[in-house]
């Protein structure tokens, strides 16, 4: 039985924007960079400011694709161990979460998981979220936390390689072009 939810049903939106605001995350994070990075704020700020509303969808939309991507590949990894990504990821993500409440208010913490097992579980977490109603500004900062903790983690499962999580998602996105 196919699910409202199922990911065939789902723009994937602006992948490569939010791979960029991703992988800025994940540098500031790998050279040690704390609180608001003026580079990456910067960053943030031109892309927000050259977008409308409809770019500004297909950003979310991106971002909820990565962490599609990213707990796909780690449902993988997983299964291959005999283990269950849900058991093991969704729990670190969630423990990490809660120790970082300036980003993750308690309220949205429930969200950001539900999104990691919509992912988890083969769905599309941005239809997932869609049947709660539209975005909200305070799940803004959340979500790209979210899509860099995921993105975090896939490196660290891959060895401790701090660029696989982005060469993962722009090997696919080579392969998408080409075929």
């Amino acid at each position: 039985m196919s699910s409202p939810c199922d990911p065939r049903y789902a723009p994937a939106g602006d992948v490569s924007a939010a791979l960029m605001v991703i992988d800025s995350r994940l540098k500031a994070l790998y050279d040690g960079r704390t609180g608001t990075d003026p580079e990456h704020r910067e960053m943030v700020d031109h892309l927000v400011a050259a977008t409308g509303p409809e770019e500004f969808a297909a950003l979310l939309e991106g971002a909820c694709t990565l962490v599609y991507l990213y707990m796909n590949w780690l449902r993988a990894a997983h299964e291959e161990h005999g283990k269950d990504v849900i058991e093991y990821v969704v729990p670190t993500l969630v423990a990490t979460m809660r120790m970082m409440p300036r980003t993750f208010r308690p309220e949205v913490v429930p969200t950001m998981a539900g999104l990691l097992v919509a992912a988890g579980t083969g769905l599309s977490p941005s239809l997932w979220r869609a049947q709660y109603g539209p975005w909200t500004e305070e799940e803004m900062n959340p979500l790209e936390a979210t899509a860099t903790l995921v993105a975090e983690y896939v490196n660290r499962v891959a060895g401790g390689d701090q660029e696989f999580a982005t060469r993962l998602v722009t090997d696919a996105l080579s392969l998408a072009d080409e075929q």
